[in-house]
């Protein structure tokens, strides 16, 4: 009873249909905010806050300041990569290629003990970039490990869907 799913016209790419998504243009319109509040906290009261404090905090801020940074440019460029896609700049299959560049690795962890040593507002921009790192990564793996339709044999086309949906929600499949 295997039988493969086709259609009269071509197949929906949910990929490219999230890629495109209002999902993904509202992280991009936070992602993009945090990275602007980011440089302006760093350049303005960071900066004021990170002279009033003790060597350790002070060697503690500037690390951790570099960290988000750094975390903050990768989510940017993926996030600019996916926008070119949204807007027919790219297609898919070359923001996979150009993606690889970019790295989303899970969350650095830092030393509980340095992140007590640092302002509040820096606390909050750190812990707000790692949440936006989990929603960036979540779609990456949705979007880009769903197999193309075409090189998949589909029982069900609702049982490939909800699949989909378990992997962009972090479940477990059984």
């Amino acid at each position: 009873m295997s039988e493969k799913f086709t259609s009269g016209s071509d197949p929906v790419s949910f990929s490219e249909r999230l890629a495109a998504s209002q999902i993904f243009a509202d992280l991009f319109r936070d992602g993009m905010a945090l990275v602007e509040e980011t440089a302006v906290y760093l350049d303005g009261p960071g900066r004021k806050e990170s002279k009033k404090l003790e060597r350790g905090a002070s060697l503690a801020y500037a690390t951790e300041s570099m960290r988000l940074t750094t975390r903050l440019m990768q989510l940017a460029s993926w996030l600019l990569l996916h926008r070119a896609v949204k807007e027919g700049e790219m297609s898919l299959d070359q923001a996979n290629r150009e993606k690889t560049k970019v790295k989303l690795s899970a969350a650095d962890v830092s030393d509980p003990h340095n992140l007590e040593l640092l302002p509040e507002a820096l606390r909050a921009l750190i812990e707000r970039s790692h949440k936006l790192q989990l929603s960036v990564r979540r779609l990456d793996a949705t979007i880009h490990n769903s197999a193309p339709v075409e090189n998949v044999i589909v029982l069900n086309p609702v049982e490939r869907q909800l699949g989909i949906l378990k992997a962009a929600f972090g479940a477990k499949s059984a």
